[in-house]
């Protein structure tokens, strides 16, 4: 069986702000750690049914980043959801959700 390490390391302030957030992994093709401004983690915990989050962004993450992270997100939540369920309506409507965030936000989705 083959296995894979996913590595985070995230470097606090004083006042234990994220400064610097790193991930590395054994199965990419770059082995190096690589910088990130922002993470969203979810497990799903099957005994007590509920998921468990870590999101952390670092104290320079520019708000039109962050915007268009929360964008890309959900998009991509829902080629996961897609392709875990193959619920095909509720992904329109989650599209049509992502294009009306994108609108409100600003944000130019042909990037």
């Amino acid at each position: 069986m083959k296995k894979a390490e996913i590595k985070i390391t995230v470097e606090l302030d004083d006042n234990n702000l994220p400064d610097q957030i790193l991930y590395q992994s054994t199965d990419g093709a770059n082995k190096d750690q690589v910088p990130v401004k922002s993470m969203m983690l979810s497990f799903w915990d099957h005994n007590y049914k509920n998921s468990m989050r870590i999101d952390l962004w670092t104290k320079d993450m520019p708000v039109d980043e962050m915007k268009r992270f929360f964008y890309e997100t959900l998009q991509t939540m829902g080629d996961s959801f897609l392709k875990a369920t193959g619920e095909e309506n509720i992904i329109e409507d989650l599209r049509d959700y992502c294009a009306h965030f994108a609108e409100k936000m600003g944000i130019d989705t042909r990037k």
